[in-house]
């Protein structure tokens, strides 16, 4: 995270453990556990906070979602099969249903480039 973002989520009394680097690590490693749609909405929320107008209020809402995507302990743990990762997909998209007027086309081909690359495929973002 950057020392600005950062900065101003404090001053909104914010308290969050997001990290760029933890997000990235995570990600590329949960991707095919995961699966698809929570990556793909997981790199919406991450595109959408970097938009320089984005607000602060909808960059805490990203960051405590995706902070909590990268936690090692959250309610259902994610080393369950075909169950560990609907904890972090419901509160990835409540942030993607708050945010959802600063995902835009750009935003979501951004997301879809990078989904391709891990996932492969022609299949819609």
């Amino acid at each position: 995270m950057n020392i600005k973002t950062g900065t101003s989520l404090k001053k909104a009394g914010v308290e969050h453990h997001y990290s760029g680097t933890d997000f990235w690590i995570k990600l590329k490693h949960a991707a095919t556990a995961a699966g698809r749609e929570l990556v793909e909405k997981s790199l919406w929320l991450y595109y959408a906070s970097r938009r320089p107008d984005t607000p602060a209020w909808a960059k805490a809402a990203v960051y405590s979602a995706l902070a909590y995507f990268i936690l090692p302990t959250d309610t259902i743990p994610d080393f369950i099969p075909g169950t560990g990762y609907t904890d972090d997909l419901a509160a990835i998209l409540a942030a993607v249903a708050t945010i959802a007027n600063y995902i835009d086309d750009d935003v979501k081909l951004r997301a879809g480039t990078r989904l391709n690359h891990w996932f492969g495929g022609d299949q819609d973002s």
